[in-house]
């Protein structure tokens, strides 16, 4: 099932691709999902100690925030976090592919929002049935607590419009 929606949202294309993102929201929009990565990629780690790709993107992930890494870099490490999720139990996988979202901001905006629901995915995945859906708005609220003021309305607003797409992490 595709995170990315077939009609893009201008308000998270960059001003030099005809959208209306600033380079300055772009960033803060990678900073939130690499906040959203991080949080849960003790699961990945818990179940492959050795494998570094995960944090390797979201390192790089900081670092072109930074504007050390170029964009193609960063988009590659999105293929490398994503592969390290094969074949691994679901909270580990989704925390790897949170990870491999929240690097891939750098390439394409909207994919904060698919660092976000992994991230959520990897929780519940990890909870027990009965704890699930408390698990799920727990990890949403402590995601929502930490939008950046200034991009909060648009995430928000791209939550409430790509939910459906996302599995329906972001419900109420």
């Amino acid at each position: 099932m595709p995170i990315l929606p077939t009609q893009r949202d201008p308000r998270l294309i960059t001003v030099r691709r005809g959208g209306t993102l600033t380079d300055e929201h772009h960033r803060l929009l990678a900073e939130w999902a690499v906040l959203c990565a991080e949080h849960v990629l003790h699961l990945f780690k818990q179940e492959q100690p050795h494998d570094t790709r995960p944090s390797d993107a979201i390192e790089i992930a900081r670092a072109w925030i930074r504007g050390e890494v170029r964009m193609r870099d960063a988009h590659q490490a999105a293929f490398t976090a994503n592969a390290a999720a094969r074949g691994l139990p679901a909270p580990a996988k989704f925390a790897a592919l949170a990870a491999g979202q929240a690097v891939a901001v750098a390439h394409v905006a909207a994919h904060d929002l698919g660092a976000a629901a992994y991230a959520i995915r990897a929780v519940v995945a990890s909870a027990a049935a009965s704890e699930a859906e408390a698990a799920r708005l727990r990890e949403r609220d402590w995601q929502r607590e930490r939008i950046p003021a200034e991009v909060r309305e648009l995430v928000l607003d791209d939550q409430r419009r790509r939910s459906a797409i996302c599995w329906n992490v972001f419900d109420d």
